[in-house]
Order: structure tokens, then C-alpha cells, then sequence
């Protein structure tokens, strides 16, 4: 067997490959895309087994669909453990690939969980049409703007048809006027998109059963479950809650030290366009259930809104964590934490926060 340390850079990639049945090594810089594209063909030519790790980095997508269509053996790593792994003060491209062979032959390589190109696919619809909205939002907000230097303050009515008129009608000096224009036409132009992008996510949503299912839970919708779905992969890799809120950012920094402890804000670590989903569909929870809304409350009234809202959020990502891992949907989740009939069940409300 090959196997391959790599140090993945946009423009090159440095590599310190081994042969485990000679111990033949060697060293090599291979700049992108062309060279490198031919010395794995020629690895893959040889019919030998290769095995190749590298950190988790972006702008390596065609790299990995190379090493996939060769069909040779890929490890990603956390690049955060493999940097606490390293005990030389030096950094240097040749030794971060050696460093990465090295874990590999220790088999130390802290490898991570890779959704499949599906996944990947189906992440891309959902960051697009993200995009789109924010930049929906950016327009629709400097058309207030528009409208309020002219005394026009009309909030959401502004984009109802007698408002459109109104904002229309305005006689502005000449750039003015081109610039309300110019934002009107984008505006026009996103709105067919952005429903065009959510009619297929919902037509996705439909084709996911657990997407459907964690949907029964108040203040959930495609877009939320669809997304919940795709960035937790599979609810078997974790164990328990926590592990949750943490993977998605929702806990708080801690510098704790002695008897001290010194906790911070929230990790942010994870997908950000889950957090801002969670947060979003847990005020629709707290407007829907009585028990959600005066837990929230008495948050905000503690430790204010901010807070509230990300606890909410986080008791809704550890709650749709378990619907998922028990196979329930809502209804059959509230009937089984009413009646307690499980040890199981009592295990779910210990580890879920009472907020």
C-alpha cells in the first residue's frame, strides 16, 4: 500500500508518500490541477492501493472527485486535532505533509465524518437560496429607505400593490430614479427565484422521511428540517444532546480554571445557516406552544432577548435530535413523555434543558 500525506493548497499540493511494503519514501510538489491530475492516474494505472489524507480545507472539491472517480482510499482530518498533534515549532508545507503521514501510519489520523456528494448537492440549494434572500433583503431595504426620505413610512405595506404605486410615483432627481429603478427590476427579478428555490426544497423535504418527521414539530418547516437533516448526516454519530448543541455552535465558550469557572458566548461553531434556521423556527415554537413561551420569557426577563432566543434555539436542535434518533414524530414524543412508560424516555428529558 501507498499511503499519501497531503498539504492541500489552492494553487499546489505538497506530498510525503510512502510504499509500506518497500518503505520506498519520497517528497514531492505537485502544482495544480495538471500535475497533480497525472501522478495519481499513474498511481491508479499501477493498480496499487492507496490511501490518501489531508486536512479538511476548501477549494479541494475537484481533488476529492478525482480521488473518488480513481477510486483510491480518502481520509480528511480535523484540522484543528491535527495541529494539537503537532509537538515542532516549525511549519513548513513539507513538514505538515509529513506531519500527516506520520498520524496515518500511527493510524492517529483523527479522521471526520464526510456527507456524500448528494448531501453536498442538496447543502447547495439550501445556501442559494440563503443567498438569495439576504440579497432580496438588502434591496427591499434601501427601497425603504427610498420611500422614508420621501415620507413614505409604510412597512411591509410598502410592497403591496397600492404601496409599489406609491413608491413608483415619487419624483426623484435623475440618479434617484435610476437607482429606485434599477432596485425594483432586481427585485422583481429575485422574488420568481427565491419561490422557484423553496418549491424545490420543499419537493425534497417530501422525499426525506426524516425530514417529514421532525416537520410535525411545531414551528418547523422544510427549509429548517431539510437543513437540520443534511448538516447532522447521520443522528447515530451522536450520543446524547450536548454533543449536538455543541457540534452546531449553540454552547458557550468556557475558561474555566480552580474553582473558577469563566463561561462566554456561544461556540458559533458548526453550520451557521443551521443556527439562524434554529433560531428563527424556535420564535414560531414559542408563539405556538404555551410551555415553550413562558420558558422564554422567563429567559428573557433573566438574561435577555439574545439569550433567550439561541436557548430556545438550542433546546429545539437537542429536541429534533431525538425525535430523529427515536424515530418519533411529535405527537408520539409528547405521548411518550406524558406517560413515562421508558427508562429510555427519562433518560432523553435528563439530558434535555429545562431552559
Amino acid at each position: 500500500m501507498i499511503i499519501i500525506g497531503v498539504d492541500f493548497h489552492p494553487e499546489f499540493q505538497q506530498i510525503a508518500s510512502v510504499d509500506t511494503d518497500t518503505g520506498e519514501f519520497q517528497e514531492k510538489r505537485l502544482p495544480h490541477p495538471e500535475d497533480a491530475e497525472k501522478f495519481y492516474r499513474a498511481l491508479a494505472a499501477e493498480g496499487q492501493k492507496v490511501r490518501v489524507g489531508m486536512e479538511a480545507s476548501g477549494h479541494a472539491r475537484w481533488f476529492e472527485r478525482l480521488v473518488a472517480e480513481l477510486q483510491l482510499e480518502l481520509w480528511i482530518g480535523d484540522a484543528t486535532e491535527i495541529q494539537s498533534k503537532r509537538a515542532r515549532k516549525q511549519k513548513t508545507d513539507r513538514q505538515d505533509a509529513q506531519h500527516i503521514l506520520k498520524l496515518m501510519l500511527k493510524d492517529d489520523f483523527p479522521r471526520i465524518w464526510v456527507p456524500n456528494w448528494e448531501n453536498r448537492d442538496l447543502r447547495q440549494l439550501l445556501w442559494h437560496r440563503h443567498r438569495m434572500v439576504q440579497a432580496r433583503t438588502r434591496i427591499m431595504n434601501q427601497l425603504q429607505a427610498v420611500a422614508l426620505n420621501e415620507g413614505l413610512r409604510c412597512k411591509k405595506r410598502l410592497w403591496r400593490e397600492g404601496g409599489r404605486q406609491q413608491l413608483e410615483s415619487f419624483r426623484l432627481a435623475p440618479w434617484a430614479s435610476r437607482r429606485r429603478s434599477d432596485l425594483l427590476q432586481l427585485l422583481d427579478r429575485l422574488s420568481p427565484m427565491i419561490a422557484e428555490l423553496s418549491q424545490a426544497i420543499e419537493q425534497e423535504a417530501e422525499r426525506s422521511p426524516e425530514a417529514q418527521r421532525l416537520m410535525t414539530h411545531p414551528g418547523v418547516g422544510p427549509l429548517t428540517a431539510l437543513a437540520f437533516v443534511l448538516i447532522i448526516g447521520d443522528a447515530e454519530r451522536f450520543q446524547c444532546g450536548k454533543q449536538i448543541a455543541s457540534y452546531l455552535g449553540l454552547v458557550p465558550l468556557e475558561k474555566s480554571s480552580g474553582n473558577r469557572r469563566r463561561l462566554g458566548h456561544i461556540t458559533k461553531q458548526g453550520s451557521s445557516l443551521v443556527r439562524f434556521l434554529l433560531v428563527e423556527a424556535a420564535q414560531v415554537t414559542v408563539r405556538s406552544l404555551p410551555e415553550w413561551r413562558s420558558q422564554y420569557f422567563h429567559l428573557l426577563v433573566r438574561r435577555g432577548r439574545k439569550t433567550a432566543k439561541v436557548a430556545m434555539a438550542r433546546r429545539l436542535a437537542i429536541r429534533l435530535f431525538w425525535m430523529w434518533r427515536q424515530g418519533w414524530d411529535y405527537e408520539q414524543w409528547r405521548s411518550s413523555v406524558r406517560t413515562q412508560d421508558s427508562p429510555e424516555i427519562a433518560m432523553v428529558r435528563s439530558r434535555t434543558p429545562s431552559n
